[in-house]
């Protein structure tokens, strides 16, 4: 496991915790979104950015269990601010619901984090219409994140501070069809296998970002967005998957990092100075790495660009 102790250029590698990659780090006076905080590798992510001072709003569809988690990072960290909002990304009119809300308090936004992500058995359908996995992992921080840009862009021009977006992806981007998204089996599942199924969402969390990159270069605007592979972590997201849980379980001690360690490049990314002006790229172990061929394809990320657009404005 040599590898995975070795530092990269950032001088940090996949054995970093999530608090040391943020150590001097002062967020003081930055506002947070961050999507999936409840559980896993978000909830760590919201504990570190409120440890430096970063006033985090956890969007929960439970909220209830996001309470219970306010109140335990409160209790570790006294002075964290955290507002926890109710939405549901698989329901686009949740979505819109939150981002209303999070309009009415009046906060800036200089960080959106979409972290959130589901793993199912099955390839079944959102209220939406939509396969689910790509309801959740993907349309739903799409249009979560069109909805928030205004504040943002805001945000930036007022602070003359860089905004940051970061789309939490995973290796998982790799198993896919040879075209990379099926597009006919969005608002079809069927036949559609559970693993491809997951696969395509978190390719489109890296197209996604990249032509968020792309866009905001030719616009002029200070927000970059790059997109993360936290590495394999023992997380709730294979809950549904017993046989997966199991076997990382097993093996959990030799190839799975801890949740500290998961959340270290997302932080990493949404943080650190080193990473100011860095935009349109693909982050693993707290440092740049090669997604795959379909990932860097500008013509499929227009592509999905425009049927994401058409998709959460039917």
């Amino acid at each position: 496991m040599w590898w995975f102790y070795r530092k990269g250029s950032s001088g940090f590698s996949g054995a970093s915790t999530a608090e040391e990659v943020t150590a001097g780090v002062d967020g003081r006076g930055l506002v947070a979104v961050i999507t999936g905080a409840t559980s896993g590798i978000g909830l760590e992510t919201a504990r570190v950015l409120a440890l430096r001072g970063v006033h985090v709003v956890m969007p929960a569809r439970n909220v209830a269990a996001g309470l219970v988690v306010k109140e335990s990072i409160l209790a570790g960290i006294p002075g964290a601010r955290i507002d926890v909002l109710e939405m549901d990304l698989s329901s686009m009119a949740s979505v819109r619901r939150f981002a209303s809300e999070f309009e009415s308090l009046n906060l800036p936004l200089n960080i959106l984090i979409n972290n959130a992500g589901i793993m199912t058995r099955n390839c079944t359908c959102s209220c939406d219409g939509l396969e689910l996995h790509f309801a959740t992992n993907h349309i739903g921080h799409f249009l979560l994140t069109n909805l928030l840009l205004e504040s943002m862009k805001k945000t930036c021009r007022d602070s003359g501070t860089e905004g940051r977006i970061i789309n939490v992806t995973s290796a998982g981007h790799t198993m896919t069809y040879p075209e990379g998204i099926c597009f006919g089996k969005i608002h079809d599942p069927s036949g559609l296998n559970d693993f491809i199924g997951y696969g395509q969402s978190k390719l489109a969390n890296i197209l996604h970002s990249n032509e968020l990159s792309r866009i905001f270069k030719e616009e002029g605007v200070n927000i970059s967005a790059n997109a993360v592979h936290p590495g394999v972590i023992a997380t709730n997201l294979f809950r549904g998957r017993t046989i997966v849980a199991a076997f990382l379980n097993s093996i959990g001690r030799i190839i799975c990092r801890s949740v500290q360690q998961g959340a270290a490049t997302t932080c990493y990314v949404a943080m650190h100075p080193q990473v100011k002006g860095i935009s349109g790229k693909y982050f693993a172990n707290c440092s740049i790495a090669v997604p795959s061929l379909q990932a860097l394809d500008a013509e499929l990320a227009k592509k999905l660009w425009q049927f994401s657009l058409q998709t959460v404005s039917s």
